[in-house]
């Protein structure tokens, strides 16, 4: 009986996943190269965040908090060979051509460039970026394009303790049906999208931008100021701008932020000043058009 030799030398290695090829950054000299300590995130991501409190920006009479609207962020996601960067960088006018000539000399991406509120003063821009490469390289480019900028690197004064008010989280938590997070008075909530998203090969996650954002800032009494934006596949955007519409929410843009998504995603900015309550249960409305996760 003829006996069947298998190979000795079968290449085992080659089941692994892309994934676990991944190395794992040196993260403590991203974040010396970055000039700032990143957050590392659920998904394995590291968050880096600039939130530009040298801007004093009014919209409608109400002075907008940093964490509220002006909040400039990049995320580190491992890859195969290093790492895949996406981010959103908050700007001055004047400010927008020598960040983007920085980044582009050092072969960053500009995926997109736009406004996301409208009558604020001074106005404002955000510039979408993507890049993939060596992340302790990638995080030197970003710093050297924000060096452009006047965007803040060294560490938040103490700030005082928010005043309570009267708009209460728990009503808001009830209304929208999700758990928010405080942070320095600012009300976040963040609902995931259901289906499995990308960018060009690389799988999207919330920490890359992709979960719908919302944020209250109160104003005074009962009221609140809110911003955010939704994250929506086409069929989506009318029924979502409808909702906010009927509910007194103004929505001041609709574009994209990724050059390579799948699915095509339009990101809603949107505006209102109002009981707090009130734009809860609009806010509500509009995310039900929406095919979030469970």
């Amino acid at each position: 009986m003829k006996r069947t030799t298998i190979p000795f030398a079968i290449p085992v290695l080659l089941t692994l996943s892309v994934a676990s090829l991944a190395a794992e950054p040196d993260w403590k000299a991203v974040d010396q190269a970055m000039g700032v300590e990143g957050v590392q995130q659920p998904d394995g991501a590291r968050r880096y965040g600039f939130p530009r409190r040298d801007l004093k920006v009014t919209l409608d009479g109400v002075q907008l908090k940093s964490g509220f609207a002006l909040g400039s962020w990049l995320a580190f996601k491992p890859t195969e060979g290093g790492a895949m960067v996406m981010g959103d960088l908050v700007l001055a006018e004047e400010e927008v051509g020598p960040v983007m000539k920085e980044l582009a000399a050092g072969g960053i991406q500009i995926t997109a460039l736009h406004n996301h509120l409208l009558r604020s003063s001074p106005a404002t821009m955000y510039m979408h970026v993507g890049a993939h490469g060596d992340p302790v390289q990638l995080a030197k480019m970003f710093k050297a394009g924000l060096a452009e900028s006047k965007t803040p690197f060294g560490p938040a004064p103490a700030t005082p303790q928010p005043t309570e008010n009267a708009v209460k989280k728990a009503d808001l938590d009830t209304v929208l049906r999700s758990k928010g997070k405080d942070t320095g008075g600012i009300y976040q909530y963040s609902f995931s999208r259901a289906e499995a998203l990308k960018d060009g090969a690389m799988a999207l996650t919330a920490s890359s931008g992709t979960a719908t954002a919302i944020n209250f800032q109160p104003t005074e009494g009962a009221k609140a100021a809110i911003t955010g934006d939704f994250v929506l596949i086409a069929s989506e955007v009318n029924p979502v701008i409808a909702a906010l519409l009927k509910n007194g929410i103004g929505v001041t843009a609709v574009h994209n932020h990724m050059l390579t998504d799948e699915p095509r995603l339009f990101f809603m900015h949107f505006w209102a000043n109002d009981d707090a309550n009130k734009l809860a249960k609009g806010l509500r409305e509009a995310l039900d058009k929406v095919n979030l996760a469970k």
